[in-house]
């Protein structure tokens, strides 16, 4: 099949569910909104990630290389920070990312209209939500801005916010996609580095971001929304999916803009001479921290910064950071996470950079 053939048939069901809720509404309330909602996963994911990552994947394990570094293309620094730089970046970023940042749209639209919240919100509560979150995570394969639309659905309606921080969190750290990208490209030790301290990552820091969230805390805006129980199925979740992207999305883009056009800031021109400096680790700790990137473009940033003399430590900064949160994405989050939340993931996220590259010295990488 090709990918038109699992569009057309995406839309099929998308016109049978419709279909069905004119004739049998109760029925279809109950299930077809579940139905169509994990076909929407399903379809979508093997559109935009499973089908990809698996062509990716081979070419990575022939070329050992994953091309050029959207960072700094094949040099050893970014261009200097210019409007044409931010620009330049955003478009690179865009085209990577606009499929899947769609679909997390979507998804996280439709877990807060296409499924029961009161037993969605048991699911993921309790000590296995967050393993449960972990379960759904991992196929899922979405970097940490196209993630974060779904984490935003999950806290929305009671999830609980340590599944939905677990999930977000182990999407773009434990994406087994990325872990067999790093393999084949820059050594299994580092595949193994990033699969221990990312672990810890999700659980530590996603458990410490939820106990700054009160029982009684309410996203802005949220019981404003309008009541969608009465409303035909599809108008709900288009309507879910506007809400959400007008919501989401514009600070997303001009934050990513202005990211790109300074990008020179965050990361420092790397020479054999500093490339093992011990100041070189916080800085590309911090950067990766704050900085945007698409799945898996840690993994040609760093191959081509090594290529120029960046040492172990750095590297494994970046390995961390890179993938597990951004500006950005904190944004979108910050629409249902309180303040203090946000500095403990962006906090706990450089700390753990730094514990990488303790590691990899240790290890000798």
């Amino acid at each position: 099949m090709t990918k038109y053939d699992y569009i057309a048939f995406a839309v099929l069901i998308a016109l049978m569910v419709w279909a069905a809720a004119e004739k049998y509404p109760r029925v279809v309330s109950a299930w077809g909104g579940i139905g169509f909602f994990f076909a929407l996963a399903i379809v979508g994911l093997f559109y935009v990630k499973w089908s990809p990552y698996y062509a990716t994947a081979l070419v990575a394990a022939q070329d050992r290389a994953l091309g050029a570094s959207i960072v700094t293309g094949n040099l050893p620094a970014p261009p200097g920070a210019s409007f044409q730089a931010g620009f330049a970046y955003f478009i690179a970023y865009l085209k990577e990312t606009w499929q899947a940042l769609l679909l997390g749209l979507a998804l996280g639209a439709g877990i807060a209209v296409l499924l029961p919240r009161a037993r969605l919100s048991q699911f993921f509560t309790g000590s296995k939500g967050p393993l449960r979150a972990t379960a759904f995570a991992i196929p899922s394969m979405m970097c940490t801005c196209c993630g974060a639309p779904i984490a935003v659905g999950m806290i929305d309606v009671g999830a609980g916010a340590s599944s939905a921080l677990v999930y977000w969190l182990a999407n773009p750290v434990l994406n087994p996609a990325a872990l067999v990208f790093i393999g084949f490209v820059l050594g299994w030790q580092w595949a193994a580095l990033r699969l221990l301290v990312g672990a810890a990552l999700v659980f530590v820091i996603a458990n410490l971001a939820a106990r700054f969230v009160s029982a009684d805390w309410h996203p802005p805006g949220v019981v404003n929304r309008p009541d969608n129980a009465n409303r035909p199925l599809l108008l709900a979740w288009g309507d879910g999916f506007l809400r959400l992207a007008v919501r989401l999305v514009p600070e997303y883009a001009v934050l990513v803009f202005a990211l790109g056009m300074i990008r020179a800031w965050f990361f420092p021109e790397i020479t054999p001479a500093i490339g093992n400096s011990f100041w070189l680790a916080p800085v590309l700790a911090a950067g990766g921290t704050l900085f945007v990137i698409p799945t898996a473009g840690e993994v040609p940033i760093i191959q081509v910064l090594q290529q120029f003399g960046l040492g172990g430590a750095g590297a494994a900064a970046l390995l961390i950071t890179l993938p597990a949160v951004s500006l950005p994405s904190l944004a979108m989050l910050g629409r249902a996470l309180p303040m203090r939340a946000l500095i403990v993931l962006g906090f706990g996220t450089f700390v753990f950079g730094l514990f990488a590259a303790v590691a990899a010295v240790a290890l000798g990488l």
